[in-house]
């Protein structure tokens, strides 16, 4: 039975995680016939089938002023609370608004009641499934408890109440063993585990015409090798592990090559970063400038790339986070069939390493033979071919879209009306 869904977030824009994965339950719903909408406070959607609401975005200036008043407190201002409630309410105006301009029989909810980057969203999706009993689904990504920013907080109460909710219509979905775990023990619900995908059914199309001056483009001789760092510059992605790599394996032709850019909290490291790799001799390019969500063209005439017009050309990836909620980095880089090195984080070592991927990994220092791994997989192409191709099957049998499509019409079925997820 087709079903219209609409999904809900702060924002369903650009090529942060939660956008990307939300986009490919999408396109498995769609394909089975559902159609879908989108309501955020930022989107880039197709106008048609969205419904954007500027007070829902996380930095909307009245949900700044909020978030400003309520971490690190341990107390809330009677005005905060008055605040709270009233972009609460109205929020939750536009919420029955999105479900009746588009008569939505399923919600699914985006992360939006796992970290509390918007508390009065957060209020307003709890209450609006208290009041509607609208059968929805939790898409949780990562948990405030997960985060040090929330530690400290003059929203307890909230966070009890919202996030997530326990609504006997709200369905559970997380992206890791370790969270299904801890949103048990702290909230007393069940979830499901549906792991990040990639579309391994179908191989990524070689590099068109477009594509084909990347490496000219950031200024890499025929005879460089290209590693490629394909994460924003924040401290939990590790990235001087990247610039100890390339000065480990001394080959001054190798040119580490960082794809995004610095966030809020990234500046600082970038600095850091580009002094080290200067101290070690080691070749860093910030490519960031160039690599957009889409090609355009820049005000002085340059072409911009996408982030997967790049990895084609990538000899090696980097990837040495310390932390991650699932890795999507990782499921790209095989996707492309490239090699890579990974930092024992985790959701790795728990959920993904035991599937059997062939990697070299490091447990927060680089020994001499993964060092001697990483070489042998950038210089001897048969025993990266086949490197990468054992990586791809295995990926695609537990990380392609027919799981995806196998638990997405789990949970429609139990929607429907049979037994309760366990």
């Amino acid at each position: 039975m087709a079903e219209n869904i609409g999904f809900i977030s702060t924002r369903f824009a650009g090529t942060d995680g939660v956008s990307l994965e939300a986009g490919k339950w999408a396109d498995v719903l769609e394909a089975e016939g559902h159609a879908c909408f989108w309501y955020a406070g930022k989107t880039d959607c197709d106008p048609a089938r969205a419904m954007c609401v500027p007070e829902a975005f996380f930095h909307h200036p009245e949900n700044e002023w909020i978030s400003d008043r309520i971490w690190g407190k341990t107390a809330r201002p009677p005005l905060v609370t008055r605040r709270i409630k009233v972009l609460a309410e109205y929020l939750r105006r536009t919420l029955y608004e999105f479900q009746e301009r588009f008569d939505l029989r399923i919600i699914v909810l985006e992360n939006v009641l796992a970290i509390p980057m918007h508390v009065p969203l957060g209020l307003a999706i709890a209450e609006f499934l208290a009041e509607t009993h609208v059968p929805a689904i939790g898409h949780h990504h990562d948990f405030y408890w997960e985060r040090t920013r929330y530690s400290v907080s003059a929203v307890n109460d909230y966070l009890d109440m919202a996030f997530p909710s326990r609504d006997h219509d709200l369905r559970h979905v997380v992206i890791n063993e370790t969270a299904q775990e801890e949103l048990g023990r702290r909230k007393g619900v069940a979830s499901l585990v549906v792991p990040n995908v990639a579309d391994f059914e179908h191989p990524p199309a070689p590099p068109d015409a477009y594509a084909s001056d990347v490496r000219a483009e950031i200024g890499l001789a025929p005879d460089d090798k290209l590693i490629l760092q394909p994460t924003r510059i924040v401290p939990r992605k590790g990235i001087q592990y990247a610039i100890a790599l390339l000065q480990m394996l001394g080959n001054p032709r190798y040119k580490l090559v960082v794809a995004h850019e610095a966030g809020d909290e990234g500046m600082e490291y970038r600095d850091v970063l580009a002094a080290e790799a200067k101290r070690m001799g080691v070749d860093l390019r910030f490519f960031s400038t160039r690599v957009t969500e889409t090609r355009q063209t820049t005000f002085d005439g340059k072409k911009t790339y996408t982030l997967w017009d790049i990895y084609p050309h990538a000899d090696f990836v980097t990837y040495p986070s310390l932390y991650e909620g699932f890795g999507n980095a990782f499921l790209e880089a095989i996707y492309f069939k490239k090699p890579l090195l990974v930092n024992r984080y985790g959701v790795f070592a728990r959920d993904i390493e035991p599937r059997g991927f062939r990697v070299p990994i490091m447990e927060g220092f680089l020994s001499q033979d993964v060092v001697a791994e990483v070489r042998r997989l950038i210089d001897d192409e048969d025993y990266r071919r086949e490197t990468v191709e054992h990586n791809y099957a295995v990926a695609a049998r537990h990380y392609g879209y027919g799981v995806l499509r196998a638990r997405l019409n789990l949970l429609l079925a139990h929607i429907r009306g049979l037994p309760e997820l366990v």
